[in-house]
């Protein structure tokens, strides 16, 4: 049964956080916008206002959803407006009421709500409540006497009622319980059910408060007893001092100087460890700086300052090494060589500081590893790539926590020498971001004249770095930083010919293959065509890590035939070769097997080597539009135009006609339309065909040529020349025209490929037109062209890798 309370409507104020039960005074704050014109609604009234929590006390702007729907109907006592638009109001709650509807007027909510009667004849017997209510009493003031913080006027004033509901309202408010355990007990309208409910309240936050006061007890006790250790500790120190007696902590830093008189530091480094040692020495054991302290010194200790593995200064023994392990790089052979020949003549030298560079798979990591045992020192390798932090490599500062020394002063621990051989693999990839710029930080490092003071933040005193060979590597040189670039000898290693690869597969991948896989040379051959074809066919690189991989992959499928119990040796040739991986993968370009017009044999150069390039181009009437297609780059483009301008300039000595660029449109393209292409190299390839083109006259089909073109004709030298020369060699090319000013380079081409092909050097382009152009002729539809390739008749003798030469 339930009554009305006239008028039955009055604004409602959402509260976060907080609860007011009835006959409670609390003050709080009033800062939203609804929530002001609430209050301000009710002042307009009789000054009553109800209160119902909110679900959730982030939500800014509740709906009606969001609301209990029992609440307290309150009386506003004190309102006071606040500085900056917040009012702080006083307000006593009055009744338990039930919130049946919210209505949204314009800018508060307004509740519909009824007060429950509750009827006292059913309530229990007043003996029942009375112990009920004594209960409470003592169980309220013990939790008073454990928690100690409630003041004690509070305690009194509780202590003087004995209404059943009030008591609970008022116990409740005062208890450190959750919002939503408080709603429930504001939403049970028996006083004599809500008085058990708050004495089972009290009973679990009696025993929480209890286990409070243990643990506090407990800590407390541990701590006097560390305080307690630690003052015995001291007095039992001054003891000890009084005795001549030393503790663990003075025979620990006795060992650390006996190691230090072993470890011959510098005189500076040696100070620095000195005073680390005394700090440790008079410092508590529980301090926490101790454990930094102690991890420096070891540090210091375990590096090399003065250890060095002595020098393998044979010259005859180094080359043997190295040319056991690679087969020619005949530069960096020489250059280590050269090293070695110095250092036994000046023992003084600092080391040099090697990048090679060359594209991947050539052996440039492999290299530096025989290097190290040619020169009889130990070898460690950094791995560069991704680095992005400079602390990578000076070390980080020893305020920080698990602070340690970069990856240089790291790794001349590790090797525990003086003069190793240090591998700064990837030098080209490295990065910088807001760590730091690693590149700038390997400024000194690879600097000769700075690298003997070497700075380590986590050492933080010099470290001499001058008796170390360091070697980099690198895939390219331009996104190397020009500073770093400047402190390098920079040596290239271009991509291996095939007949480099076929000395290095018979003399090192194949015999290592066959160990791997557990195969002998009787099991199982394999003839130097057939390497041949792996190269050409099912490898594009310019190194030889796929073609050990398909080394790898022959002697896989032998393997599982020797298992499977197959005694029948082996042989691959280029006849089965696919049986084992498949069909070839790549091809070459191969040359025009006839005279044509508009069309000129390009040598270009890539990182996998030397590969021919056809251009071809047709002119046909129009306005003089010029069009360029094949995926060319901004360079190449210009070396069009550079040669359409030259032949303009030169057309009536050609027999072109003048205004042919108006006349006429023109269409250039490079095959292989999806390979970018770009450089300044196919410029006297482009004039040839151009000029073929616009004559009719026929391009020679046996000659390929590269070089660049000036407006003047003049012919400006290239890079390349030896990948240049071997792919026109493997094209069947017989004649091959090179810029007068690389005559130099030829000293690099094998002696097999200059013997075959016929190398005319021009240095202007009305040689390379007079050389290049045929006669015209009327052309013969009903010539068959040539097959692009031998009869099998007419193939070479295999010869078996291991047979005598």
């Amino acid at each position: 049964m339930t009554k009305k309370i006239a008028p039955h409507r009055f604004p409602l104020l959402p509260l976060r956080g907080t609860l007011v039960f009835p006959h409670m005074v609390t003050p709080f704050e009033v800062g939203r916008a609804r929530s002001i014109q609430a209050v301000e609604q009710a002042l307009m009234g009789d000054r009553r206002i109800v209160l119902a929590a909110q679900h959730q006390a982030a939500v800014d702007e509740p709906q009606p959803s969001d609301i209990y729907t029992i609440g307290t109907l309150c009386e506003i006592k004190q309102i006071l407006k606040m500085p900056e638009g917040q009012l702080r109001i006083l307000v006593e709650g009055l009744e338990r009421v039930i919130v049946h509807d919210l209505a949204d007027r314009e800018g508060y909510y307004e509740a519909t709500i009824s007060v429950p009667e509750v009827d006292f004849e059913e309530e229990r017997r007043d003996h029942e409540v009375m112990a009920l209510v004594r209960s409470v009493h003592e169980h309220f003031q013990e939790y008073v006497r454990l928690s100690k913080k409630i003041p004690g006027e509070v305690v009194g004033a509780i202590k003087a009622i004995t209404d059943p509901g009030r008591l609970a309202d008022t116990v409740i408010g005062q208890l450190n319980v959750e919002l939503e355990e408080k709603q429930q007990v504001l939403e049970i309208f028996s006083p004599f059910a809500r008085l058990e409910r708050v004495l089972g309240v009290l009973y679990r936050e009696l025993e929480i408060v209890s286990l409070e006061k243990t643990i506090q007890q407990r800590v407390r006790k541990q701590m006097d007893k560390a305080q307690r250790e630690y003052y015995l500790r001291e007095q039992m120190r001054a003891i000890q001092k009084e005795l001549g007696e030393g503790d663990d902590r003075a025979s620990e830093a006795e060992e650390l100087r006996q190691k230090l008189n072993k470890a011959k530091l510098p005189k500076e480094a040696r100070a620095k460890v000195l005073h680390e040692i005394k700090r440790l020495e008079k410092m508590p054991p529980m301090a926490a700086e101790s454990g930094v302290i102690r991890t420096y010194v070891d540090w210091m200790i375990s590096l090399p300052w003065s250890k060095r593995t002595p020098e393998r200064l044979d010259l005859a023994e180094a080359e043997r090494i190295l040319e056991r392990d690679h087969y020619g790089l005949k530069q960096v052979k020489e250059r280590i060589l050269e090293f070695l020949a110095v250092r036994k003549l000046a023992k003084n030298l600092k080391a040099p500081i090697l990048c090679f560079v060359g594209p991947p798979g050539v052996g440039k990591t492999s290299l530096a590893s025989s290097i190290a045992e040619a020169l009889g020192r130990k070898f460690t390798r950094l791995s560069l790539g991704g680095v992005r932090d400079e602390a990578e490599i000076r070390g980080h500062r020893r305020t920080y926590i698990g602070a340690l020394p970069g990856k240089i002063i790291q790794a001349m621990k590790n090797v525990g020498t003086k003069n190793p051989v240090i591998l700064l693999d990837e030098v080209d990839k490295l990065g910088a971001d807001f760590r730091g710029d690693p590149s700038s930080a390997l400024l000194e490092v690879l600097d000769p004249e700075q690298n003997d003071k070497f700075g380590d933040h986590y050492v933080d005193v010099p470290f001499d770095l001058s008796e170390v060979l360091f070697i980099t590597t690198a895939n390219v040189l331009y996104s190397i930083p020009a500073p770093l670039r400047d402190r390098m000898e920079v040596i290239e290693i271009p991509g291996y010919t095939d007949d480099e690869k076929l000395q290095i597969a018979k003399g090192h991948l194949w015999p290592k293959q066959l160990q791997n896989h557990g195969l002998s040379a009787e099991q199982v051959r394999i003839s130097d065509n057939t390497i041949l074809k792996i190269i050409s066919e099912y490898t594009r690189e310019a190194g030889v890590r796929n073609l050990e991989r398909m080394l790898g992959t022959i002697c896989r499928k032998v393997a599982a035939e020797v298992v499977r119990g197959s005694t029948k040796p082996v042989r691959v040739t280029v006849n089965n070769l696919s049986k084992f991986l498949g069909t070839p993968r790549y091809r070459h370009t191969e040359a025009e097997q006839e005279d044509r017009v508009g069309v000129a044999n390009g040598l270009a150069y890539t990182q996998l080597g030397g590969e021919i390039m056809p251009i071809e181009v047709t002119v046909v009437p129009g306005k003089g539009k010029v069009t360029l297609t094949g995926k060319l780059g901004e360079v190449m483009r210009e070396s069009a135009q550079a040669a359409l301008s030259y032949l303009r300039s030169r057309a009536e000595d050609w027999g072109i006609d003048p205004e042919f660029h108006e006349k006429c449109d023109i269409h250039m393209h490079i095959p292989e339309g999806a390979v970018p292409k770009d450089g300044p190299s196919a410029g006297i390839t482009i004039a040839v065909a151009l000029a073929s083109a616009l004559t009719d006259r026929p391009v020679r089909h046996d000659l390929s040529m590269t070089g660049e073109i000036t407006l003047r004709g003049r012919i400006l030298p290239i890079g390349g020349v030896k990948e240049k020369l071997l792919a026109a060699h493997r094209a069947g090319i017989d004649t091959v025209l090179l810029p007068e000013e690389n005559a130099r380079d030829l000293q690099d081409v094998p002696e097999n490929i200059l013997r075959s092909l016929q190398i005319e050097l021009v240095e202007h382009m009305d040689e390379v037109i007079t050389r290049a152009l045929l006669p015209k002729v009327e052309s013969d539809d009903s010539q068959a062209p040539k097959l692009p390739f031998l009869p099998q008749s007419e193939l070479p003798a295999e010869t078996w890798v291991g047979d005598q030469q």
